[in-house]
């Protein structure tokens, strides 16, 4: 079936929409990772990284990044006929992180990307949805030449409560970032229903 257009006989289908943030440090491929499985053009806020910021922006271990996110990334994916994601990048620089605030109103659940290399730069994306109760899962993008170490390694290191998955990916590749997305669903409606449930 055709997305939007319904099969003979069969009445169209009003699809859910939900709201993922994905957030993360600074160059951990937020913006890479929204433009990977977005089926539309992905709305993005980037601009040059300049002479003036330098004192601020710390390019340590991504000294090739010339652009950064001043505002969101954002897309959209059919995950299924009936469930579409709205995908909003926060920006990773400390500067703008007034804007998660306003940028995590209504949202389901968020992905943590984080690189091993520079672990340090995840802790408070973590600190903050844990704070806030904001389902999330930590996603690990495996870049090339990075270690790779398992996700318990990861979930210890970051000191990450028992039932936060961990997930290793590839923010380039579409199906790696569809599975990471699927995860956070699946986890913030696993929340849910654990909270609506009676007490015994």
């Amino acid at each position: 079936m055709i997305f939007g257009r319904s099969e003979r006989g069969r009445a169209p289908v009003e699809p859910v929409t939900l709201k993922i943030l994905v957030a993360g440090g600074f160059g951990v491929g937020k913006t890479t990772f929204v433009g990977a499985v977005s089926e539309i053009k992905p709305l993005r806020t980037e601009e040059l990284l300049t002479e003036a910021g330098r004192p601020v922006d710390d390019l340590s271990g991504v000294e090739g990044k010339h652009t950064t996110t001043v505002a969101m990334d954002f897309g959209r994916i059919s995950v299924r006929e009936d469930l579409v994601l709205y995908l909003f990048g926060t920006p990773g620089q400390e500067r703008f992180w007034f804007m998660w605030d306003e940028l995590s109103t209504g949202a389901l659940g968020a992905v943590v990307l984080v690189d091993t290399r520079r672990l340090e730069d995840s802790f408070a994306g973590v600190d903050y949805f844990e704070r806030r109760g904001i389902p999330f899962v930590v996603g690990v993008n495996c870049f090339d030449g990075a270690d790779r170490y398992p996700p318990e390694d990861v979930r210890q290191a970051l000191d990450l409560d028992p039932g936060t998955p961990v997930v290793l990916c590839d923010a380039r590749d579409r199906a790696s970032v569809k599975d990471v997305l699927v995860t956070v669903v699946e986890h913030a409606m696993r929340r849910s229903a654990g909270h609506r449930a009676p007490v015994a």
